[in-house]
């Protein structure tokens, strides 16, 4: 059954849509992500426009990841404090994400901008996350533990304006998690994106959290940020296709609370390595778009111009 979605204008499957954010919104309730980094390039592979994708996708994020930390609030694991904190950054950096995108948008950059941050972020961010994955899962076969802490204490962790998250038992500087959340809001309003495939490596790496409090306090955290970069869109840049968003927070609002049930079930180090797969996955078939030869080529020459 095809739906004409009037901001993005071309007629898709509601079915298809509907497919789309069920599965989006299980891996968000399963690894702690908005899953924008992958419903965004799923969106634009369709052939929405990636403006509308980038803005709708904020969307259908805080639905997905409101779902999941109601599932995960139920089983004590969101640390509402140290979430207070990312999301104070978050706002903030989601609010110079949209007035940069606007300029981005207006110079004709957008789409190539939206494409290489996703190739640049995605690759390294998923290398990363796969090579210590795949050295914690070693190490506890090799030792039979996985004892080692999975972050070293650096300079920032000297910082000044110390706060303890006794949810997650740190006490580390504010400024940490401020700046982290600034950058994901940045990246939440520039990729459309909850910033959940970057936010969840560094709380588990830079701020120490433990893994299974890391997905429910990410999602908190995604809520607010998203939102507020939905109302910025739809005020700033009139993208926000209302029926995709509906079509696609339904599928996802399902799909999260199956996703949350399945993740107290995986070990720490093997979430980690799933997503870090997915992410690179992404970021592969991003590349392959950008450098195959489109299959129709135009002109825009004048005609019998001599």
């Amino acid at each position: 059954m095809q739906i004409y979605l009037p901001i993005a204008e071309i007629s898709l499957n509601v079915f298809l849509l509907l497919g789309m954010g069920g599965a989006v919104g299980f891996l968000s309730g399963l690894f702690g992500v908005g899953g924008g980094f992958l419903m965004t390039p799923l969106l634009i592979f369709t052939g929405v426009p990636p403006a509308v994708a980038v803005a709708t996708e904020a969307n259908q994020v805080v639905a997905a990841s409101v779902s999941g930390v109601l599932a995960h609030w139920r089983r004590g694991n969101v640390d509402f404090k140290m979430g207070a904190v990312l999301l104070v950054g978050g706002v903030g950096g989601s609010a110079f994400g949209v007035w940069l995108y606007s300029i981005l948008r207006g110079l004709g950059q957008l789409d190539l901008v939206i494409a290489l941050s996703y190739v640049i972020f995605l690759g390294i961010i998923g290398s990363l996350m796969l090579v210590e994955s795949g050295r914690a899962i070693l190490r506890k076969r090799n030792s039979g533990a996985g004892a080692r802490k999975l972050h070293q204490h650096t300079w920032l962790h000297g910082l000044p304006f110390k706060m303890r998250f006794r949810k997650s038992k740190l006490y580390i500087s504010a400024l940490l998690p401020l700046l982290i959340g600034f950058l994901v809001g940045i990246l939440s309003a520039i990729m459309g994106v909850g910033g959940g495939f970057m936010l969840v490596p560094a709380m588990i790496y830079l701020l120490g959290m433990p893994t299974i409090t890391v997905v429910g306090t990410s999602l908190f955290q995604i809520i607010f940020v998203t939102a507020t970069v939905t109302f910025l869109q739809a005020a700033h840049n009139q993208t926000v296709d209302v029926m995709l968003a509906l079509i696609l927070l339904t599928g996802s609002v399902i799909g999260a609370q199956f996703g949350s049930r399945f993740a107290g079930r995986l070990p720490g180090e093997q979430l980690r390595g799933l997503l870090a797969l997915m992410v690179l996955a992404v970021a592969i078939k991003i590349i392959f778009d950008l450098v195959t030869q489109p299959a129709d080529l135009f002109s825009l020459g004048t005609a019998g111009g001599g």
